[in-house]
């Protein structure tokens, strides 16, 4: 089962900007490898199962362009977080906390943001991040626990220094 890509689009833009923002911190370059997932989902020839199916495929090679653009040797230079409300509806803060914690994931290393994203963001299980990434399930495991204290110290020492 293919879906139109229309359609695809309208289901998944979001997740798939989201995903690479959160590996990126850029927005033009998230918006970019959105439109090269999208690109790279109407020309494959490969036959869906389901829904879920697609959104895996669409997540994993958003991840997947996104970690190449970082490792790109004119990407390395690490730049400064855009102001977020430019981008509208695509990020929404509820409050100053929900910024706050976006910002300090995007300050996470590569592999963390990038699980933590997954597993918060997208809520897959660690098995499938696992599969999706073909890693580990403790190496997941392992990096979840990693992001989660390098972002409560981070958090604990912005609002303590306020």
């Amino acid at each position: 089962m293919k879906k139109a890509l229309d359609e695809v689009m309208k289901d998944y833009l979001s997740s798939v900007f989201r995903v690479s923002y959160a590996i990126l911190n850029d927005k033009h370059d998230a918006e970019d490898i959105a439109q090269e997932t999208f690109l790279q989902y109407y020309l494959t020839t490969e036959d869906f199962e389901s829904d879920e199916h697609i959104r895996r495929w669409l997540l994993l090679v958003a991840v997947n362009r996104s970690k190449n653009l970082v490792k790109s040797a004119w990407k390395r230079k690490r730049e400064p977080m855009e102001n977020l409300e430019e981008m509208g509806n695509t990020v929404v803060f509820q409050t100053r906390e929900d910024r706050d914690l976006l910002e300090a994931v995007a300050e996470l290393p590569l592999k963390c943001r990038t699980i933590i994203h997954l597993f918060y963001y997208e809520e897959y299980k660690i098995k499938e991040i696992a599969e999706m990434l073909d890693i580990s399930e403790n190496t997941v495991k392992s990096q979840l626990a990693r992001g989660r204290s390098l972002l409560k110290a981070k958090l604990r020492e912005e609002w303590n220094d306020e």
